[in-house]
């Protein structure tokens, strides 16, 4: 066995830094490199796809797509590549499918509706706000994810947590404040409002989603593994597709799909690129979360949900040219100093036996 590398206690600058390229060095030679390779993929997963899926949904609407049916639709559209990724994983791994008993498909289908409507309602956030300020809106979710986790899966809760949610709430009211800054000519005061109100919406489904998902990891499968959580997001994916498509029947938007085509700007080719494109930006970023948090933990991936909303806003202002107000900066900082308090008290109660 070879010794642990000395850690150098100097507490200068140049000390710190030796002391985090020791420990960086003693992580890498721990892990093979396998390993690294799928963990930075799954960072670039997450950090690259979840915004172009956000950047996608946008373009949609701005080249004349009106439908909201059809982008909740094309979020869950992508779940065969998931289910592409499983089946060569029980093969590899020699491992059976997890057992399906009704309490879990119960559980799996209710999941699945909840996450239809979730998707529903960012489809309309993104449909009546800019994408910089709807990814803003939507890191409220946080705040939901962890009142939910406390309320249902009786999660830790410390200052720093509680800290956040205040620092967050206040950069929504920020931006709720600003909303004439950034409405778009062809959208009226109340589909602005409308579209913030439904923002907050999803994002407390969301935070809900997630408490109810980890409740079903604690009560009802009892372990947590890659395979386990890939076999939760293809059921609850493939529920929410089937929801969301009896709702696009419904509604007669998968009908009026070859009309839309028609008239989008670009025409029928870049249509269906923009929902092609939109269905597998959206599970890529799916499958790197899912990389991330079995790989490193659920520190990292809130990291990693810190910086891809800087991300979106700054490629939303780059390619779609949307407003970025004084007021919209001061609480895209705001909302990063909670995303790094949330982070922080959750390192804490990790570290805390």
């Amino acid at each position: 066995m070879e010794p642990e590398p000395s850690i150098p206690s100097d507490s200068s600058l140049w000390g710190q830094i030796s002391k985090f390229t020791t420990m960086a060095t003693a992580a890498y030679k721990n892990r093979p490199i396998p390993y690294w390779i799928l963990l930075v993929l799954g960072i670039i997963a997450m950090l690259v796809a979840f915004p172009a899926s956000s950047i996608l949904s946008r373009v949609y609407y701005e080249n004349g797509g009106q439908s909201k049916w059809i982008i909740s639709w094309v979020a869950v559209a992508g779940w065969p590549l998931i289910a592409l990724i499983l089946f060569p994983t029980y093969i590899v791994s020699r491992t059976f499918p997890t057992y399906l008993s009704l309490k879990l498909g119960i559980s799996y289908v209710v999941l699945g509706f909840l996450s239809a409507a979730d998707n529903l309602m960012y489809a309309y956030a993104y449909a009546y706000l800019p994408a910089s300020t709807a990814s803003l809106v939507a890191s409220s979710s946080l705040v939901f994810s962890a009142l939910f986790g406390y309320f249902l899966v009786k999660n830790k809760v410390n200052a720093s947590i509680i800290n956040s949610v205040f620092v967050i709430t206040a950069a929504l009211t920020i931006i709720a404040l600003d909303s004439s800054s950034d409405r778009y000519d062809n959208i009226s005061d109340r589909e602005y409002i409308m579209g913030f109100i439904w923002d907050v919406l999803g994002s407390a489904l969301h935070g809900l989603i997630f408490a109810l998902s980890e409740l079903v990891f604690v009560r009802l499968l009892g372990r947590r593994s890659f395979i386990v959580v890939l076999e939760q997001q293809i059921m609850v994916s493939l529920f929410a597709f089937v929801f969301t498509t009896i709702g696009v029947i419904v509604s007669g938007d998968f009908q009026r799909m070859g009309s839309e085509a028609t008239t989008f700007k670009g025409g029928r080719g870049a249509y269906y690129l923009v929902l092609i494109w939109g269905a597998i930006t959206f599970q890529l970023g799916v499958l790197g979360a899912t990389a991330v948090v079995f790989l490193a933990s659920t520190v990292l991936a809130g990291v990693l949900n810190a910086v891809r909303t800087p991300i979106t806003s700054i490629a939303a202002v780059i390619l779609l040219h949307d407003p970025m107000s004084g007021f919209k900066i001061l609480s895209l900082v705001i909302t990063f100093w909670g995303f790094g308090s949330y982070i922080y008290g959750n390192s804490m109660d990790e570290k805390s036996p």
